[in-house]
């Protein structure tokens, strides 16, 4: 065979390949308080654009980090803008991205919990008085937004040293949920998209906590520098109103929009 032969075979047999590597849908980190939102999203994206994407959620202070050590992230959604920030000044994006929603925070009870879904928090003191709380849920403070906002809520009312000792913390929000859920907790705070979603409402109660009690819930989606073609339009779709009504049916504040 000659060489020229070769490498006209080498190009046939390489050429699926990259066919199949070229179309394998970007891949998408989400904080997981969009666990819910983002799989009607990207069902939607599905059915409107013909085209997919691959979502991974997670903490957002654990995907800052993996994204910062080069991991294949295309998209990243962040509960907390501060997390977008540090990566746009890392230059490990196209800019400062945009705001997508305003998150928010509830008490999330088992259906056999003894406290009351009160939003104001003054049964979980009562409770928390009488030593009729073991065990009570939150993210980890350290690396998720929701977890933080938590934390703030808590030491906003007096409660924060009382409940440390009885916490449960969940690597990201969505397993904080999951704890609460279960029922193995007595309860925990939460993102109140998680609260609202029916496979969580199905076996729990919950109240919204006012929002003046902590920090914005400010979150933003980026494009990383490894984005492509197909991340571009996902990341524009989001901001299309199809989405938006997505978001909002999911308990977000929508940027732009009366409250």
């Amino acid at each position: 065979m000659t060489r020229r032969g070769a490498l006209g075979f080498m190009a046939t047999l390489l050429l699926p390949c990259l066919v199949r590597a070229e179309a394998r849908p970007p891949l998408v980190a989400a904080a997981s308080d969009l666990q819910f939102a983002l799989e009607e999203l990207a069902y939607a994206f599905r059915k409107e654009a013909g085209e997919s994407v691959r979502v991974v959620a997670g903490s957002s202070g654990n995907f800052t980090r993996q994204i910062l050590q080069g991991a294949p992230f295309e998209l990243f959604f962040s509960a907390d803008e501060d997390y977008v920030m540090q990566l746009a000044r890392a230059e490990a994006t196209r800019g400062q991205g945009v705001l997508y929603a305003i998150g928010r925070i509830a008490l999330l009870l088992p259906r056999a919990s003894p406290l009351a879904a009160d939003g104001t928090l003054e049964d979980l003191r009562a409770a928390l008085a009488a030593r009729r709380i073991t065990r009570f849920a939150i993210a980890n403070p350290e690396h998720a937004p929701y977890g933080k906002r938590a934390e703030e809520a808590l030491r906003h009312v007096g409660l924060w040293e009382a409940i440390r000792p009885r916490l449960v913390l969940g690597e990201n929000v969505s397993q904080a949920a999951q704890f609460a859920a279960s029922g193995n907790v007595e309860g925990g705070i939460v993102a109140y998209s998680l609260a609202l979603s029916p496979k969580i409402a199905a076996t729990t109660r919950h109240a919204l906590i006012p929002e003046a009690w902590h920090s914005p819930l400010r979150q933003r989606m980026v494009l990383t520098t490894k984005a492509g073609p197909v991340a571009e339009r996902f990341h524009a779709f989001v901001q299309q109103r199809t989405a938006r009504e997505i978001l909002a049916r999911h308990g977000f504040a929508l940027p732009g929009e009366a409250r």
